[in-house]
Parts: structure tokens; C-alpha cells; sequence
């Protein structure tokens, strides 16, 4: 669920007061902190934001509150300055042009229906200097605002987390079939709130959910592939995230990339065949030779592959699957035009020396084809595109390479540690970033 106005559980970004979105960055005061009041009439509006004013080492994982009693919410404001790994958070966060470190870290969050109660959407910068600004107006229309300032706790040496890679890279053009690859540098335990600090968002509707793969490898798909040309983005809100115990996000981060056109490939093993279609049309049909399928090690795996990384030139050397050089089996290869699309040593490439191209199953696993060909499939190949293997024996598992879509939709929301899907076109994620208070 997104966009609920009065479920804290739940994030709505944005959120509005009398039409207009609330922009807010964490502080916490106590009652009356800096209140200052205008109008008369009638008993002013009560304000209270925790944590407290003049508070230090707040916990960067607790959310901000701001209450009113005798009167309704109209506005609240964060900011946050300092903080970050090496204190490099730009002071005037939350107010710089789109696209700017300040944007990333600008504060929203849900006001209930009754105007009494706001709380923050996301964490803190650890290690930040943050003031919350909050105004509100009694029954007769008398206005208070009141300031709170205070301080978050800094990341301990060595705790900090941050991203040791992701795929695809920014900017870049994908398949249909690309997930969003979040590796971390430190093992997360808490990957429910973890999951739920990264917000995915299309152009073109969509739903999709988090699998991990370990402590360090968190992956969002789609329910279907992506419909094509469009743009995603994703915003990792994990400045302030307690990933494990002691263990807090340093930063925030954002990633957009371009699905490109719909282009999905089908390699027929009994017929020796390939079929590329692209936006639902036939544009090649090829011959092919797939492995030999006398032994597992052999066998092309079957199943929706993606395609990962392409190489116009590479060595394929049979000890890195385990064939160790001067072995029966062995084999030290150069070959060109090569389309990886699994990890146990598959790839789409050219191979001259096989004259059994189109008729029958000779190779160690790999896709051979001819150096025309494979040189076509190489040009014409996005990282992310289907890629799918129909009649060997050898299941593809779901941990090889991208072999992500082997799950079913069911069983990869069952993989989920929020269980719930995710609109990729609404605000929000399903759960909360935060931790007990």
C-alpha cells in the first residue's frame, strides 16, 4: 500500500496540507520550544516535535514527530547540515536545484486526516546538525511556529554502510528483463527496513518486490518484464538506516537508467535454433549449436536467462568452470563477439571450428554460432534482455548469474521480506525505514 495520508506504517511522500506538498527535514523539539505566535483569539495551537530540543547523539533511525493539540498542523520543515561520511553532507540540503546532493535528502512525510500529527518518511543523517521548523494555527486562525535544533549520533569507524556496486550503472540503456542489483558493502540483518529505504519509480506502471541473495545482495524485479522505453529511477534513502546492529547508512545515493526497446531471444536446444523478437516481431531467426549434454557441466541451462556482459574479444579458459588446464577436458579458447548469460561460463559466440552448427549439440555449454552471426547478437544486445533456453535437461537455479526470473511472481513475493508488492508509480514503499523507538 502507497500514498496513505494516515497510516504512519506506511510512507506517502509529500504529503499535503491544504493542497500543498509538506517539505521536511528531522529535528525534534519539546513543547513551546522557540515558539513564537500570531493573531489573536482563542488559545493557541500547542506544538510539540521530538526528539527534543537541544537533544545530542539523537538516534538517526527514530522518526521525527510533530504533534498539535488545540489547532491543526500547517507546515513542517527540515533541514539537515553536516553529517555524512566525513561530514560532507552540503549544508542547505532540501533547498538546492533538482538533482543536487540536496535533493536527495529532502525531508517528507504523512499528516494524519485530522491535521494533528506529522511523521517523518525516512531517516537521518548520522552525524547531522538538524533543525525542524513547525507551524500551526488554532480554531480562530492564530498561528504558532515553533524551531527545534539538535543532533544526530555520528556512524561508529568501520559501521558505516554504503553500496560496494550496482547494476545497471546510471545512465545507462537496458533491457526488459534488468532487475535493480544493490550489492552492500557490510551484511544487512535488518533488510525489511533496509528494502524499504530504496524506492523504485517508472514512467510506465509496474509492480515489483525485493529478493536477497545473502546479507549483501539485495535485487528488485518486476511482476513482468518492463514495458519498453521508458525511464526508471531509484532513490536509496539509506542515510540513517540501521542495516545490523551498530551497523547505520551513510548516504544517500540515486540511480536512473533507461529501459530500452522490448527485445527477447529464444534458443530452441532441439532444433538447433535461435529466434530474436523484437517488440513482439521476428527480426532473426539463427542456427545454433548448444551443449553437448553428455554431462550436467555440459549441458546449457534451461530457462529465462538474462543477458549480463558482452565481450568482442575474450579467452575462455575451462579452469575457471572447473576443468583444470592438462585435464582430458580441458580448454584454453579465444573467441570473439561473446554474450555472457549466466555464471557458470554460458555465453552466446562465434565458433568457427564448430561444423555442427545448426544440427547438432557439440559445444561445452555455451551458444555457438557463426562469426556473422554472433557478431549481430553481440551489436544488437542490451545487459538485461530475456534470454531464454527451451529443452535441455539442466534447470537454470536462480542464483546463477540473473537467473532471477526463474521464480515465479508468488514465490519471489514469498522471498520477500515485506511480503507485499511495490507500485512502481505511486509514492512510497510498503513498510518503514525505521527502527523501535
Amino acid at each position: 500500500m502507497k500514498g496513505s495520508t494516515s497510516t504512519a506504517g506506511y510512507r506517502s511522500v509529500g504529503a499535503g496540507a491544504a493542497g500543498s506538498a509538506i517539505i521536511l527535514t528531522a529535528a525534534c523539539t519539546s513543547l513551546w520550544a522557540g515558539a513564537t505566535g500570531t493573531g489573536d483569539g482563542g488559545d493557541p495551537v500547542a506544538i510539540e516535535i521530538t526528539p527534543a530540543d537541544g537533544t545530542g547523539d539523537a538516534r538517526s533511525n527514530v522518526p521525527i514527530t510533530v504533534g498539535a493539540a488545540n489547532g491543526t498542523i500547517t507546515d513542517v520543515r527540515v533541514e539537515q547540515a553536516g553529517g555524512g561520511p566525513d561530514g560532507d553532507i552540503p549544508a542547505r540540503l532540501g533547498v538546492e536545484p533538482e538533482g543536487a546532493d540536496g535533493d536527495r535528502y529532502a525531508m517528507t512525510g504523512v499528516l494524519n486526516k485530522a491535521r494533528t500529527e506529522w511523521v517523518s518518511d525516512w531517516n537521518l543523517v548520522p552525524g547531522a546538525d538538524v533543525t525542524v521548523t513547525a507551524t500551526g494555527v488554532n480554531d480562530d486562525g492564530a498561528e504558532t511556529e515553533v524551531v527545534s535544533r539538535f543532533s544526530t549520533e555520528p556512524t561508529a569507524k568501520g559501521k558505516g554502510l554504503d553500496l560496494e556496486s550496482n547494476f545497471p550503472a546510471g545512465g545507462q540503456t537496458v533491457g526488459v528483463g534488468m532487475p535493480v542489483i544493490v550489492n552492500f558493502d557490510l551484511p544487512v540483518e535488518n533488510k525489511e527496513q533496509v528494502e524499504n529505504s530504496i524506492e523504485v519509480t517508472s514512467e510506465k506502471p509496474a509492480q515489483g518486490a525485493w529478493n536477497w541473495f545473502g546479507d549483501t545482495m539485495a535485487v528488485f524485479r518486476p511482476e513482468k518484464y518492463w514495458e519498453p522505453d521508458q525511464k526508471v529511477s531509484v532513490d536509496m534513502r539509506l542515510a540513517g538506516v540501521e542495516a545490523s546492529p551498530g551497523v547505520v547508512g551513510t548516504q544517500n545515493r540515486r540511480l536512473d537508467f533507461q529501459v530500452g526497446r522490448e527485445q527477447i531471444t529464444t534458443v530452441d536446444d532441439d532444433a538447433h535454433e535461435m529466434t530474436v523478437r523484437r517488440d513482439g516481431e521476428t527480426v532473426k531467426t539463427f542456427p545454433i549449436s548448444n551443449g553437448r549434454g553428455d554431462t550436467e557441466r555440459y549441458t546449457t541451462t534451461n530457462g529465462i536467462h538474462l543477458t549480463m556482459e558482452k565481450y568482442e574479444d575474450m579467452v575462455m579458459d575451462s579452469s575457471t568452470v572447473g576443468v583444470p588446464a592438462g585435464s582430458a577436458e580441458a580448454y584454453r579458447l579465444d573467441v570473439s563477439w561473446a554474450v555472457r548469460f549466466s555464471n557458470s561460463g554460458e555465453f552466446a559466440h562465434a565458433a568457427p571450428w564448430n561444423g555442427n552448427v545448426g544440427s547438432a549439440n557439440t559445444s561445452h555449454g555455451c551458444t555457438n554460432m557463426s562469426t556473422e552471426d554472433a557478431k549481430w547478437f553481440h551489436d544488437e544486445t542490451l545487459m538485461g534482455d530475456p534470454y531464454i533456453v527451451e529443452g535441455t535437461e539442466r534447470e537454470l537455479e536462480v542464483d546463477n548469474g540473473w537467473g532471477f526470473w526463474q521464480r515465479s511472481w508468488d514465490d519471489w513475493l514469498a522471498n520477500s521480506p515485506t511480503g507485499e508488492p511495490d507500485a512502481t508509480t505511486e509514492a512510497g514503499t510498503p513498510g518503514s525505514v525505521h527502527g523501535a523507538a
